[in-house]
């Protein structure tokens, strides 16, 4: 039954298409690795890899045999870690992809507390605005907000938000409130520079409003920072400013006025899930649902 390691062996390689890569992660020589996937493809009778000094790629015999043995060695996997969850605690490398204000502003707390109950998870935090390729970057979880496109991949909702208004006292004595919606096209606002349709929404009444402001930016961090310094108005999900509204710092205005739900999912490539991830996402979803409703 040697054929079955050589096979997982195979999978770990064309993951990241790269012998050095799948060698290091396996923890064993690059030149062992080859041999064994020599081997594999001996007994098969099949070429699987075309390999060059610059890259490996995928023969089509090759890629069929690599769709249907990776899950098969996911289940391999998945049945192993099980056994052994009964005798130790979820362990290991945990891989994330994280919006980056999403990230610093909400998720950092919380995974200090997680890395608290789980003592040996340990963590390779990747924070991008860049929708990244679960299989080819080798990520666990990806934290994506809005509901997720047709893809092969699975999302499990973790929480949803509501964008609100809200500006500095300071602002807002120098401008003055707006009454309506309509009132922020004579206003400075800060969004980003693909966002300049805001849509509110009170009752049965929805306004769109095109708005205007000499910030645009890319980070809701930014336009809190601006906003708080008396910049303009910032539309954003209260948990993002919570503590800043409790300190004075930020106001609300318009506040029978509201965005579209917009919610965060934890993407992952299949369902079954290694114990890290499955607690990791549990955990998530409790604690964040929890502070959408006290935020």
């Amino acid at each position: 039954m040697e054929f079955l390691n050589d096979m997982a062996l195979f999978v770990e390689v064309c993951k990241v298409m790269s012998f050095r890569k799948a060698a290091d992660k396996l923890n064993m020589p690059s030149s062992t690795l080859s041999r064994r996937i020599g081997h594999l493809e001996k007994e098969i009778g099949l070429r699987l890899l075309h390999r060059t000094t610059r890259k490996v790629e995928l023969t089509e015999a090759g890629q069929v045999y690599f769709e249907r043995c990776k899950p098969i060695v996911s289940e391999a996997l998945l049945a192993h870690e099980q056994l052994g969850e009964m005798l130790s605690k979820p362990s290991g490398l945990l891989r994330i992809s994280l919006p980056v204000d999403f990230g610093v502003m909400i998720l950092a707390p919380l995974l200090t507390e997680f890395a608290e109950l789980y003592p040996e998870i340990n963590f390779e935090i990747d924070l991008t605005p860049k929708l990244v390729d679960l299989v080819k970057q080798n990520i666990d979880v990806a934290i994506r907000m809005g509901n997720p496109p047709d893809s092969n991949l699975i999302g499990h909702k973790l929480m949803q938000f509501r964008g609100q208004l809200y500006a500095s006292a300071d602002y807002l004595e120098k401008n003055g409130h707006p009454n309506h919606p309509s009132d922020l096209v004579h206003h400075q606002c800060l969004s980003f520079p693909n966002n300049l349709l805001w849509k509110l929404n009170h009752k049965n009444e929805t306004v769109d409003v095109k708005i205007t402001g000499r910030f645009m930016l890319n980070s809701v961090g930014m336009m809190r920072k601006l906003s708080i310094l008396g910049q303009g108005i910032i539309f954003t999900p209260r948990a993002i400013v919570y503590d800043d509204i409790n300190k004075g710092l930020l106001v609300p205005i318009l506040t029978e006025w509201q965005g579209d739900f917009l919610p965060a999912y934890a993407m992952t490539e299949t369902r079954l899930l290694p114990a890290k991830v499955r607690v990791f996402i549990d955990f998530l979803r409790e604690k964040l649902m929890n502070f959408t409703t006290h935020s």
